[in-house]
């Protein structure tokens, strides 16, 4: 018996409708939906009957909580090249929505995380729901926080973005608005009709428009002086010292000390780099982010920190992953030099994304 479709495709009205269909798996994204959906993306962009693109996802718990890791465990543990060829085709998608020249409607309803953020966090349409649980927590298991964060997450306000690469915390709705990763909010209740509605309109602003609401204030917004002032230094080091400081006040103390213990805990490599990609991507132009995030892909692919956190986190959920370095201290720059150099021939090609 043939497997149910993970990806379905549908014309309607004037939109293409794309359904992720992976419930059981909080639709993670599999190398078989992005070779099928990056080739419906282009055949819809040179479509006069196609208006506009809206991707959702099946069931109640999440849009799309990341990447296929256990296959891509799998395969760099194996050392099958597809391992790579995933980043590849994944970045090259990401990029044809960032580029996409038709409106691009994604609807965050539930856990969006890595992967999931690649193809959502790009289009011209954020819509976000009380369900959205926000993350790139890819430090925690050894890699670094891609499909466009170096982009997206260094043009964050004030340090945010680097608060959420490193710490990989949740979070919600209006947090999401605030750091400008979404760009509304509709009740999840009313998503069934606002993508009918989208269906038939010529007009996608206007018609977001009369659906969104407003959500009220930002947790994020709470915490961004504080955020600022312990991730304003130039290295991981310097903001775990800043956050565990006695000179806090005593309401910033216990935050900043669980803050730090939960940089600490996450692969000091990974760490290092995702400080790195920070400071590198705000001077950066989307192609070139992605262009350095696949040099760091293909590294770490051959390295040991992403199969440990991989082990530990997902397969044998021991929570006790042995990292290569022991601590911050131990990641010197000559090797973070070395993930990022330039891979030659081997460079991430983008000039067919469309």
């Amino acid at each position: 018996m043939s497997e149910a479709p993970e990806i379905h495709f549908q014309k309607v009205g004037l939109a293409a409708k794309i359904l992720l269909d992976r419930p059981q798996a909080l639709n993670a994204l599999t190398l078989g939906m992005i070779r099928q959906l990056h080739p419906h993306l282009q055949a819809w962009s040179r479509d006069t009957s196609v208006s506009h693109v809206i991707i959702e996802a099946a069931g109640d718990r999440a849009f799309c909580a990341g990447g296929d890791i256990r296959a891509l465990y799998l395969w760099g543990k194996t050392q099958n090249p597809i391992v790579t060829r995933f980043y590849l085709e994944e970045y090259q998608l990401n990029t044809a929505i960032k580029n996409y020249p038709k409106p691009y409607i994604a609807i965050m309803d539930g856990i969006t995380m890595g992967g999931g953020v690649g193809i959502s966090v790009h289009g011209s349409h954020r819509v976000v729901t009380e369900k959205l649980a926000f993350a790139m927590p890819e430090t925690g298991i050894g890699l670094f926080p891609d499909v466009g964060g170096t982009y997206f997450l260094s043009r964050c306000p004030g340090e945010i973005g680097l608060y959420l690469a490193l710490t990989g915390g949740r979070i919600g709705a209006a947090d999401a608005l605030y750091a400008g990763i979404a760009d509304c909010y509709v009740p999840s209740a009313e998503i069934p009709a606002l993508v009918e509605a989208l269906v038939h309109a010529a007009d996608v602003d206007e018609i977001i428009n009369s659906f969104k609401q407003d959500l009220g204030h930002s947790e994020l917004a709470n915490t961004q002086g504080w955020i600022d002032e312990s991730f304003c230094h130039n290295s991981v080091e310097a903001i775990v010292a800043s956050l565990e400081s006695e000179k806090m006040d005593n309401s910033h103390f216990e935050w900043g000390r669980k803050t730090a213990q939960l940089i600490k805990s996450k692969s000091p490599l990974s760490q290092k780099i995702a400080f790195r990609q920070m400071r590198t991507g705000k001077t950066l132009q989307f192609e070139d982010c992605m262009k350095l995030e696949y040099r760091l892909a293909v590294r770490f692919m051959a390295a040991h920190d992403f199969y440990e956190g991989t082990r530990a986190i997902v397969i044998d959920k021991d929570l006790q992953p042995k990292w290569q370095h022991s601590r911050l201290e131990d990641v010197n720059d000559d090797l973070v030099d070395q993930y990022f150099a330039d891979l030659g021939a081997g460079e991430l090609d983008l000039s067919n994304v469309f």
